[in-house]
């Protein structure tokens, strides 16, 4: 019963390891900045473009993610942007679709 004496040295919210994980960090920061733009865009008509197309990337980006996500943290975050892409998305196609 070892693990039951060892301290929790990782103060962080959401369980983690520990070690640096760049690319699923980068993965993560383009999913949320795309599903943000994606949704924030699908709420004007003439912005569909702009809305699907972010959605679409931010989908792709958020599902890549998570299949390589390590940690707890990353999953939450991908969940959150791949919410807002994929939101934006379907709101862009019923506004127009991916190209006009």
């Amino acid at each position: 019963m070892a693990q039951a004496m060892r301290p929790n040295t990782v103060g962080g919210l959401f369980a983690t390891d520990g070690r640096p994980h760049p690319l699923q960090d980068t993965l993560l920061a383009v999913t949320l900045v795309l599903g943000l733009t994606s949704f924030v865009t699908a709420m004007f008509h003439s912005l569909h473009l702009l809305s699907s197309w972010t959605g679409l990337v931010g989908i792709i980006t958020g599902a890549y993610g998570q299949w390589i996500s390590e940690t707890t943290r990353e999953r939450f975050g991908l969940i959150l942007g791949l919410g807002a892409a994929g939101v934006g998305f379907f709101l862009g196609m019923a506004h127009g679709g991916l190209f006009g």
